[in-house]
């Protein structure tokens, strides 16, 4: 039998504790609390995610990852808002960064298919069989040419912050880029061709 107080409400019956109450318990360390405040948001914020993002597959994975930041970060919640407005910023500024990776990701597709002379609608999910070729692109880089490029277009990072990360120079960055773009240039049709073409067998 749990030793939490019961909460009632002004008739005396007993009714669910508040986000802000969960939150102050989360804080603590209480796991059931959390999984109370996860049952409660799980669906509010698939639906508030999927209307940012346009994917429901985005948004379920996100819905996770915020609810694990709000298990790490509840001890910073100071009730200055109340909690549903806290758990829906964290999952805006959330759902915001994931946007910008897709989109930096659909980049550098863009720049697979032009070389490979797809026309691929960057509007919508890219296709598998070009993000498979892109995948294998980068397998092909040098590890340094390919973290140029991921840190570039997945995670949107400067020159300067490359340069931070990988502890070169600047120019050591631009070049390293340069040449990871030529490369890829020079080995995406070759790995086209060796892409077998989709089955058109239909089955009996």
């Amino acid at each position: 039998m749990s030793g939490r107080p019961a909460v009632h409400d002004a008739a005396g019956s007993p009714r669910e504790p508040d986000d802000e109450a969960l939150l102050a318990a989360v804080a603590a360390g209480d796991r059931q609390a959390f999984s109370t405040l996860f049952l409660r948001y799980q669906d509010r914020l698939h639906r508030f995610l999927y209307r940012l993002s346009g994917s429901a597959d985005l948004a379920d994975e996100l819905a996770n990852d915020v609810m694990l930041v709000v298990w790490r970060q509840a001890g910073r919640y100071r009730g200055d808002a109340r909690g549903s407005t806290w758990i829906l910023g964290i999952a805006y500024r959330m759902g915001l960064k994931a946007l910008r990776r897709v989109r930096r990701r659909r980049r550098l597709l863009t720049f697979v298919s032009a070389e490979l002379f797809v026309h691929a609608d960057t509007t919508a999910d890219p296709a598998r069989e070009l993000a498979d070729l892109l995948e294998q692109g980068l397998a092909r880089l040098s590890p340094e040419q390919r973290l140029v490029l991921e840190l570039t277009y997945y995670l949107g990072l400067s020159c300067e912050e490359i340069g931070r990360v990988a502890g070169c120079p600047v120019n050591t960055v631009k070049t390293r880029l340069f040449h990871a773009r030529r490369r890829l240039k020079h080995i995406l049709p070759q790995l086209e061709r060796l892409t077998p073409p989709p089955s058109t067998e239909k089955g009996p």
